[in-house]
């Protein structure tokens, strides 16, 4: 892996993924405690995570017992492992009618001490139950919901989440809004960032210059069964103190000097990229959809838009242009989703997957040290053809047929990728882990 440039930047490396969830979330593992988040945090390479779920009366507790304060920082570290460090999290739903039309918006709401997180709670628990889910649905407005948990301590941040997927987002086809003031009214002064999702990326994001005051940050939103899906996006921060506030500092005034880039999965990859209908078996581009005028071609019902075709409807410039103050990103394909490709396995769960995985991860230390190492020293630890498509698939130079209508997208080694000559340049050159750390 090339460090060259590090040496040159002061501070911690801090590789961060703020939005997860535990186990009282639905559809989620019931292993995902304290211990196994710790376990496939550091494998993958993590040292700042979100604890998710704050909002629940048993998890709260649980990270009582589990974690400690540490001094000055607004964070805290596990009593049995140290090593990563939790920022305090949590996830909830917002349901409201707004100009006769329900909506059903997704926010993450970080706090700096679990003191706070338990006043937040409380507020928030005359608006709905916080024991069924450990993401909460609450009867209350996106600018209410603000101004009750920033009314507990200015330290306190509102963020949409996977603001463009269909359902339960700020600019989702079905429920969401076509521009941020008319969701948190108001309070849209307050909202420092939003989160893009899986099926989308900074370059989609370009797009609307609305956006441009808005810092982007990309997280798992682990959720799954597989908690080994932490970390799949993050954020990459240079921090010379880390702690909560200068974490928040720098994503409320967009440092470039301080937030270096975010780790993104191919937009593709993600589970609503195109517009589709999963019953149907049918997925189409947006110009497709267009055409189709958003009717399924087999049973004539309303396509899932997605969020490409989404973009394109709200954006106000072409794809290629790059905000000057915009943050780098890199394309990442989970580790063993590639390996499992490579070897022609259908689960990426099977035994022949994971052990190869950890193989690699011993190696060289975690996951993303894998997957931003040289050809040359993957090939000497692996198979080549596994070497050859992590390398590729950052350059984004591997095909991804496209996730729609709830369906992850996937890696296809048989067919060319071509990229608009538009979006090439901002593509280019994004092997090296510090391609964007300041001069």
């Amino acid at each position: 892996m090339q460090t060259t440039t590090q040496s040159a930047i002061s501070g911690h490396l801090v590789f961060a993924d703020l939005h997860i969830h535990g186990k009282y979330s639905r559809a989620t593992s019931e292993s995902m405690d304290i211990p196994t988040i710790l376990h496939y945090a550091q494998i993958k390479g993590l040292n700042l995570i979100g604890t998710g779920d704050f909002t629940h009366p048993v998890w709260r507790r649980e990270l009582g017992t589990s974690l400690k304060g540490t001094p000055d920082t607004g964070l805290y570290v596990s009593k049995r492992n140290p090593a990563i460090q939790f920022m305090v999290t949590v996830e909830v739903c917002t349901i409201f009618d707004h100009q006769g039309m329900a909506r059903k918006i997704h926010h993450l709401i970080f706090c700096p001490s679990l003191e706070i997180a338990d006043q937040v709670s409380n507020g928030l628990s005359r608006f709905g139950d916080l024991e069924s889910d450990g993401r909460p649905t609450l009867k209350v407005s996106a600018s209410e919901l603000v101004e009750v948990v920033m009314g507990f301590s200015k330290d306190n941040v509102v963020i949409p989440a996977h603001v463009w997927t269909p359902w339960f987002s700020l600019f989702g086809s079905m429920s969401g809004f076509d521009r941020i003031e008319d969701c948190y009214q108001d309070k849209t002064s307050q909202i420092p960032a939003l989160e893009t999702g899986l099926s989308s990326d900074p370059p989609m994001n370009w797009r609307l210059s609305n956006l441009d005051r808005f810092a982007l940050i990309s997280n798992s939103d682990a959720h799954s069964p597989y908690p080994y899906r932490i970390g799949r996006e993050a954020n990459v921060f240079q921090l010379e103190r880390v702690t909560y506030r200068e974490l928040i500092d720098t994503l409320r005034i967009r440092d470039k000097r301080r937030f270096l880039f975010t780790i993104e999965t191919d937009p593709a990859y993600g589970k609503y990229h195109w517009s589709g209908h999963r019953r149907c078996n049918i997925s189409v581009p947006a110009s497709e959809s267009k055409r189709l005028g958003g009717i399924c071609p087999v049973c004539r019902r309303k396509l899932t838009a997605g969020v490409e075709e989404r973009v394109e409807k709200l954006a106000d410039r072409s794809m290629g242009y790059r905000p000057e103050a915009a943050v780098g990103f890199k394309h990442l394909m989970p580790l063993q989703e590639t390996i499992a490709t490579v070897m022609s396995i259908e689960s990426e769960a099977s035994s022949v997957v994971w052990n190869e995985y950890t193989s690699l991860v011993n190696r060289f230390g975690n996951e993303y040290n894998v997957l931003l190492a040289s050809e040359n020293e993957l090939a000497s630890a692996t198979d080549p053809r596994i070497a050859e498509v992590i390398v590729k698939t950052r350059n984004d130079e591997i095909a991804v047929v496209p996730g729609y209508d709830g369906v992850y997208g996937h890696l296809d080694l048989n067919a060319k990728r071509e990229v608009p000559a538009e979006h090439e340049k901002q593509l280019r050159g994004q092997s090296s882990l510090f391609d964007f750390a300041p001069d």
